[in-house]
């Protein structure tokens, strides 16, 4: 299965082919996330504290009543039970006004009632779980597959979430796993920003065997497992590498976990920036503060939420610059060379001789709680990203993406 991405703001859009007629709505490529969800009701669908996204028109919102084939689902489904998994499964249901012995027995005519669901940044969706069908490519873009009966959330109020979400996460609402891919992987390859407005050119995201590459120069390290997020991916960072200088000691806390389950580090397509705990935050901006001799925009510090902006010189519009190279160093010896583009971003076109880089890492908060760093979307940008869930293992190789998306097929492929 083949799915072009699109990049977009922050993030990198999947459409999705819902209904009977099909209704097509673009939403985020997640895989920290389970659920798949869409904004439903082209009048009705409210995002509170959104007003970013406020001149953001959604090319289309899903309409259950123009499709045939939609259904709400039911109290005795397995997915409304993982939905609203409490500490009794049974109890939204029982509240909707079903016995518990017609639960136990199967035999509950209730919808599934209204569900609330809570992402690690904040936000909160709410919405009715539905199952509807879904259209999907197969091997290649002109070909196209039937998952009936798919099983979705139609969201009406968000908070914070202003664009739908396709969760890939290890759970049974994420769509891998509902479309019988999980036990095989996925893979992704990003393109860079810089195509963000290039319609012509998509990032593949292949799913099933197709995804499982065997190329010599993939390393692979291994996926860990938290018994408090089972459904998120972790890897453990072991070192990170500035030039030819490490900073100070990784903590153990971003490749293994405490008796609770906290820690590690997950790996976040719908992150946007890597975040690091401190003190190790601070250590690798005091490390690239003293390598690195241009002069600081202090301007840009304080206009953007970045911690380092600096002014590099330039040249009838090109420049050179000699900001360092940074490394990950991952569990099982994999090192990953991140692209200098993904960690230090021209914020401007050029002006006044320079141009303005900031560096695109975030400080990780509430560190005790949870993961203890995540790998965000921007800094897996042209990196081969191979989930191979069969061996349990995620593999790395830097790769010019816009060549991994034409060998697919994706040039001239408007997502």
């Amino acid at each position: 299965m083949l799915e072009p991405l699109r990049e977009f703001r922050d993030g990198y859009l999947i459409s999705l082919s819902l209904g009977t007629p099909q209704q097509v709505i673009q939403v985020y490529m997640d895989t920290g996330s389970d659920l798949t969800w869409v904004p439903c009701g082209n009048l009705s669908f409210d995002c509170m504290d959104c007003d970013d996204y406020r001149n953001y028109k959604l090319m289309a919102s899903f309409s259950p009543s123009y499709s045939s084939s939609s259904l709400r689902d039911f109290c005795t489904s397995s997915y409304c039970i993982d939905i609203h998994s409490s500490d009794n499964n049974y109890d939204p249901c029982t509240m909707a006004g079903c016995s518990l012995s017609t639960l136990l027995k199967g035999t509950c005519p209730r919808p599934c009632p209204s569900f609330s669901y809570t992402y690690g940044a904040g936000g909160v969706v709410i919405g009715t779980l539905t199952r509807d069908t879904l259209r999907v490519h197969g091997s290649n873009s002109s070909v196209t597959r039937e998952i009936s009966n798919f099983c979705f959330g139609c969201v009406g109020s968000t908070y914070r979430e202003p664009i739908g979400i396709v969760g890939f996460g290890k759970g049974p609402l994420s769509l891998p796993s509902q479309l019988g891919f999980l036990q095989k992987g996925f893979s992704h390859c990003f393109l860079g920003f810089k195509f963000a407005n290039n319609p012509n050119i998509s990032s593949p995201l292949v799913i099933g065997d197709l995804a499982i590459s065997f190329n010599e120069n993939l390393q692979y390290t291994p996926m860990l497992k938290s018994a408090m997020y089972p459904n998120y991916y972790y890897i453990g960072l072991e070192a990170i590498s500035v030039g030819n200088s490490s900073v100070p000691e990784v903590p153990l806390s971003l490749r293994m976990f405490d008796e609770h389950g906290n820690g590690g580090m997950i790996i976040d397509s719908g992150t946007t920036y890597t975040h690091l705990p401190d003190p190790l935050y601070s250590q690798l901006l005091s490390v690239l503060s003293l390598m690195i001799t241009y002069t600081r925009s202090i301007e840009y510090e304080s206009r953007t939420s970045f911690d380092l902006c600096y002014k590099i010189p330039c040249l009838n519009s090109s420049y050179q610059d000699n900001l360092p190279s940074i490394s990950f160093h991952f569990l099982n010896n994999v090192s990953l060379v991140l692209p200098k583009e993904n960690y230090f971003y021209a914020m401007s076109a050029p002006n006044n001789s320079y141009v303005v880089k900031c560096f695109l890492f975030q400080s990780m908060e509430d560190v005790d709680y949870g993961p203890a760093g995540v790998f965000g979307n921007f800094q897996q940008q042209n990196v081969e990203v191979v989930y191979d869930m069969e061996k349990e293992r995620i593999g790395f190789q830097a790769m010019d993406c816009a060549s991994s998306a034409a060998f697919h097929g994706l040039h001239g492929k408007n997502a």
